[in-house]
């Protein structure tokens, strides 16, 4: 008697694990599916701040949507618990394919990520109740609630830490949703198997043909991923996509047609072969024209390399540093012919030192001076990135001039975000720089561009013939860039954009939401 009773009390410790470590395990895989959702609505739609608060807001209340519902679900408690998971399983499994499809082929990228956000979170609503019912008769409530709640929270914060390290740079988002959907499955199975004495037999049947089609499903879709990713990132250019590279940071993507080659960040344009030469060469030559002798220039971001090709053109120039946040962009840049073609090689140039730094920490953390600061950064169309248009920004670029610098940044379109391209300008002002002055170029496949050149001297900028040979500027277009149509000139009041109050962010999706 004493040693069935041992036995019996070891199957339930056994029992009591295996659902303890399913709790850890189902905590991981629905953060997981979360952070993947909004991670992929920010490469679609933008604004990163916005999708991650929407997200966490509907997977709060789903869950607790959830939770209610559990009071409903009545009978084998254990097969509704595997039921959930292989249901959970498919849809997180599936939630960045079918991004992807509603990115591709609709305009419901958004209505589709409120969708599976609130699937996932009731989904996973269910499974806390659900688990703590199931342990009622091995501890009482109030452990049950502790072991529970602790080892999903646990869970959620593993998978906070793995997705940015682990998970993103090694899969991406697409294959990181298959991956979790069969460990997901494979949860479910797992209790299945181990439970299976307990189980009424038909419906045990059901669950496992359910659970081995789901997972074959995933598997094939998973085997096939590059593929299927291939063919619907080039659903999403019109032209033929020759590079695709997921990274920490953004998805980079190279496309070609003719002697067309486009590079794309998050699916933002950064440049065409075709006219790239007007941004870059109203960019640099401008600001370096106005310098009596630049020597030492900090380039921040153009990790492509077209404006150090340009910056090469000048004997004086001695040193190049070139601060971009994601190392892979300067790699494509240093090693893909077509891309090597264009800059000409300028990053393999003694003079050019390519740093790897998020360009505000560069700008805090240096202690160099330099004579030319040039900002070709991303558009501000999330709130990091509006950072790098701030007052506090402008003011650390300020301090790292030596006397007599000069800053110029790229500013967005005068035309399609108007208010955004004058907070900038507004923001350069009141960092205390001397002179600001704002000037645009077209450039078509961006359309009116504009820049912003702020000077620690307080001297006008005098239109001058580039000391370098050009393609477009010349004495005439220079010219022809400090002069404002009526139609670009602000008809109302901007704000500048501080670190507290990106305003910048704001103006630039009012703008450019309006045209797309």
């Amino acid at each position: 008697m004493l040693s069935d009773t041992s036995q019996h009390q070891g199957k339930l410790q056994r029992q009591k694990q295996v659902l303890i470590g399913s709790i850890l395990i189902a905590g991981l895989c629905s953060i997981i599916y979360e952070l993947l959702i909004s991670t992929t609505a920010s490469y679609f739609l933008g604004d990163s701040v916005r999708q991650f608060s929407i997200t966490i807001g509907i997977y709060m209340a789903a869950m607790g949507l959830g939770s209610w519902l559990s009071r409903w679900i009545n009978g084998n408690l254990l097969m509704a618990f595997i039921a959930v998971e292989l249901v959970l399983g498919l849809i997180g499994g599936l939630c960045v394919p079918f991004m992807y499809l509603a990115y591709a082929y609709t305009d419901l990228v958004q209505p589709v990520m409120i969708l599976l956000i609130l699937t996932v979170g009731t989904l996973t609503g269910l499974e806390v109740p659900l688990l703590t019912r199931l342990l009622e008769h091995q501890d009482v409530l109030a452990r049950n609630l502790s072991n529970v709640l602790s080892l999903d929270y646990l869970g959620a914060l593993l998978a906070t830490l793995a997705f940015p390290f682990l998970v993103l740079p090694w899969m991406g988002v697409f294959q990181s949703s298959l991956v979790f959907g069969l460990l997901n499955i494979g949860l479910g199975l797992l209790n299945l198997w181990y439970f299976a004495p307990q189980l009424d037999l038909s419906r045990k049947r059901l669950l496992g043909w359910s659970g081995a089609l789901v997972t074959s499903f995933l598997a094939v879709l998973l085997i096939f991923s590059q593929g299927l990713l291939s063919h619907w990132t080039n659903s999403l250019y019109s032209d033929r996509v020759v590079h695709r590279e997921q990274t920490p940071y953004q998805t980079i993507v190279l496309t070609q047609y003719k002697d067309d080659t486009r590079l794309f960040l998050n699916g933002n344009l950064q440049f065409s072969s075709v006219d790239e030469y007007r941004y870059h060469e109203a960019l640099v030559h401008i600001p370096l024209s106005q310098h009596r002798a630049p020597r030492r220039v900090l380039l921040l971001g153009a990790g492509d390399g077209m404006a150090a090709r340009e910056l090469l053109k000048y004997p004086g120039v001695q040193s190049i540093t070139m601060v971009d946040l994601d190392p892979a962009v300067v790699e494509l840049a240093r090693t893909d012919h077509r891309l090597i073609t264009l800059n000409q090689g300028s990053l393999d140039d003694p003079r050019v030192t390519t740093v790897a730094h998020d360009a505000m920490l560069f700008l805090k953390e240096s202690t160099e001076h330099y004579d030319v600061i040039l900002a070709d950064l991303p558009d501000p169309n999330n709130v990091s990135l509006a950072r790098l248009y701030s007052r506090e920004f402008y003011r650390l670029a300020k301090k790292r001039l030596a006397p007599g610098g000069i800053f110029t940044t790229q500013a967005t379109s005068p035309y399609f975000a108007p208010k955004a391209f004058w907070s900038i300008h507004a923001s350069l002002a009141a960092a205390g720089f001397e002179r600001v002055i704002p000037y645009h170029v077209q450039v078509p496949s961006f359309g009116e561009w504009g820049f912003v050149y702020a000077s620690r001297l307080e001297q006008p900028l005098k239109p001058t013939e580039p000391a370098v040979q050009t393609r477009f500027l010349d004495r005439t277009t220079f010219a022809e860039a400090l002069t404002f149509p009526r139609d670009l000139m602000p008809t109302d009041p901007v704000k500048l954009s501080s670190l507290d109050n990106p305003t910048v962010h704001d103006y630039y999706m009012d703008g450019w939401t309006y045209w797309h």
